[in-house]
């Protein structure tokens, strides 16, 4: 029996290798051993359907080896155990967990990923210093009130399960830094969401959610959000707030329009593809301006906006399988753009042989037409002031549920009433009159510009009507966000539209503009300034610096012969274009390195 002891003391496996001569025990004692020196303990793959009792008791019950062994060399006191902090149970046949789970208090990581498992035992909540719950591909229908319990708990894992809901008190798993639903059967989600403030990733994916709770952007620290293959037909305004969010997918849901991110500021990646949207609009692009990926395959999308330029970082574009039909030749002038994705769309204007020489054939095509654009920027019949209603082509549907007003690549000299009238007391935000040969802002004489502001007093609403005297600028309601006048004759805007005060984004691009529009000055709210392919000369920076929200400034293609030091102390712009000027400083090479270099190279040259 000696002899036997010793030659099997002489295998380095002995004891970790399952012995069918070990009766009722389906865990090798080397393991077990072994756990009780380094408190870990992984039982994966090994067909249990049940965790055998000497698994819970393992840090209490006395070895049996103490039992047949009275004298102990160093390795071998077992009284000196350490306490068990990682069970991993994974890809067995559990169909249950013991409520003696709670005789195992110090665990940090406990993994039953790919079993059978219906339900988690309440003693789950005895675990006082688990960190990290891994329960993802199971059966389970439903999760105990007692998890909510585990307050120092960062990572759960429920992926892959059959629950249809979740307890009311999830909001207190205040430390959970990483969860993962996709693949349930998730309808509605608690509102205490809104306390699980530390959270930095979230997968909702895969589940049937109609919509979000507000109370979900009181996640200050969520970085990545992901609510594919849903049934979310909005997403609630508040979502934009989530300043941390970097990713965020919105794929295969029934979303009509896109939210604005005016709080997005990191967002990095946008995915929404296999949606309705229809309407791309500067709005929801003005924002973005750290987007490197925007998907938006497989929706019903009809044109993109020049506004598309603004996205300087973006390195992937995916249009696949729209309804676009031409592109913004300003395209070609994303500089980090290395895929761009059209198959799928109905596209007139590019012949398909280009579009199979790649992205950057396509993106030098679509600059070297960006000449063309100025000497014949607009295509199809000329629009005059007899111009029939039938012929206007009045997008109503625009007007009412988009609130656009919109009006472009019509080639008209004048905004045919019609135009107007269709508006009735809707609200519009964006009017686009691009592509025109409007050699003014239109006028209407019979037009009052009206704004809704609160009262300082009380919560009743004061109306202030402004009379445009000769410069009735468009129609009721001075909401304006956008507006859109590119490719025309300006050279001049009404001194009137500083009553525009709620103006976010204008585009004045290919116009005939020789001094900046003074103006422009006076509209604070202004957030982007597209001003590129004029024939500007000159700017006021200290001026400038009073639109203290203005983000995007683009001067591209002008005729500035110098650019101001002091222009360089406008450091709330994140994206300065300065390229085709016939300045000479700053360099080609400093503008290469983008707005934050442009900027401090301008402040260095401010005279002291």
């Amino acid at each position: 029996m000696a002899a036997a002891r010793r030659g099997k003391a002489g295998d380095p496996r002995a004891g970790f290798r399952r012995d069918a001569g070990e009766p009722g025990s389906a865990v090798p004692q080397g393991l077990i051993r072994a756990a009780r020196k380094n408190g870990q303990l992984n039982l994966a793959g090994r067909d249990l359907s049940e965790v055998p009792a000497n698994v819970w008791r393992i840090n209490l019950d006395i070895p049996e080896e103490a039992h047949q062994n009275l004298s102990f060399g160093a390795a071998d006191r077992w009284w000196e155990q350490t306490d068990l902090t990682k069970l991993i149970l994974a890809s067995n046949k559990l169909q249950c967990l013991s409520e003696d789970v709670r005789l195992l208090p110090a665990l940090t990581v406990l993994d039953v990923h790919d079993n059978q498992l219906t339900s988690i035992p309440s003693a789950i909540g005895f675990l006082e210093n688990l960190q990290k719950l891994s329960v993802s591909h199971n059966k389970l229908k439903n999760i105990p009130e007692e998890l909510t319990q585990l307050k120092h708990l960062k990572s759960l894992l429920l992926q892959h399960n059959e629950l249809s809901h979740l307890p009311d008190g999830f909001g207190q798993l205040i430390s959970l830094e990483e969860l993962d639903l996709s693949n349930n059967q998730l309808a509605t989600i608690p509102s205490s969401f809104a306390s699980l403030t530390s959270l930095v990733q979230l997968n909702l994916a895969h589940n049937q959610l109609k919509n979000l709770p507000a109370e979900i952007s009181a996640m200050k620290s969520l970085k990545q959000l992901d609510c594919t293959k849903n049934q979310l037909e909005t997403i609630p305004s508040e979502l934009a707030s989530m300043a941390s969010l970097e990713q965020l997918y919105l794929r295969k849901n029934k979303l009509q329009y896109l939210p604005e991110f005016p709080s997005c500021k990191l967002l990095k990646e946008l995915h929404v593809g296999e949606n309705q949207i229809e309407v791309l609009s500067a709005e929801h692009l003005k924002h973005l301006n750290s987007l490197c990926v925007l998907e938006l395959r497989d929706n019903k999308l009809k044109s993109l906006p020049d506004e598309i330029t603004l996205l300087q970082g973006l390195e992937r574009l995916d249009l696949t399988n729209n309804d676009i039909s031409s592109l913004p030749c300003a395209l070609g002038n994303l500089p980090q753009l290395k895929l761009l994705a059209l198959e799928g769309n109905p596209l007139r204007t590019i012949r398909r042989d280009m579009l199979q020489k790649g992205t950057q054939e396509l993106l030098k095509y679509l600059r070297s037409k960006i000449q063309d654009d100025i000497a014949s920027p607009n295509e199809g019949s000329p629009v005059t002031a007899m111009t029939l209603p039938s012929e206007s082509r009045i997008n109503i549907h625009a007007i009412t549920a988009l609130k656009v007003l919109e009006y472009s690549e019509k080639r008209a000299a004048v905004i045919p009433d019609e135009i107007f009238n269709a508006v009735g007391s809707n609200s519009v935000t964006t009017v686009n009159f691009s592509k025109n040969q409007l050699n003014e802002i239109p006028k209407r004489y019979s037009y009052f510009l009206v704004d809704v502001i609160p009262h300082p007093n009380n919560s009743f609403l004061s109306f202030t009507v402004v009379s445009f005297l000769q410069h009735e600028l468009l129609v009721v309601n001075a909401a304006f966000l956008c507006l859109q006048f590119r490719n025309n004759f300006l050279t001049s805007l009404p001194e009137e539209m500083e009553a525009l005060i709620r103006l976010q984004i204008i585009n004045l691009c290919f116009n005939r503009f020789k001094i900046f529009p003074n103006v422009l000055y006076r509209i604070p709210t202004l957030e982007t300034i597209l001003l590129s392919n004029n024939q500007v000369g000159s700017i006021d920076p200290l001026q400038i610096r009073k639109i203290d929200k203005l983000g995007t400034l683009d001067l591209q293609n002008n005729d500035l012969l110098q650019v101001p030091p002091e222009l360089g102390n406008c450091v709330n712009l994140r994206t300065l274009l300065l390229e085709g000027n016939p300045f000479r400083t700053p360099r080609a090479a400093i503008l290469a390195k983008g707005t934050a270099a442009v900027l401090e190279y301008l402040r260095s040259r401010i005279p002291t």
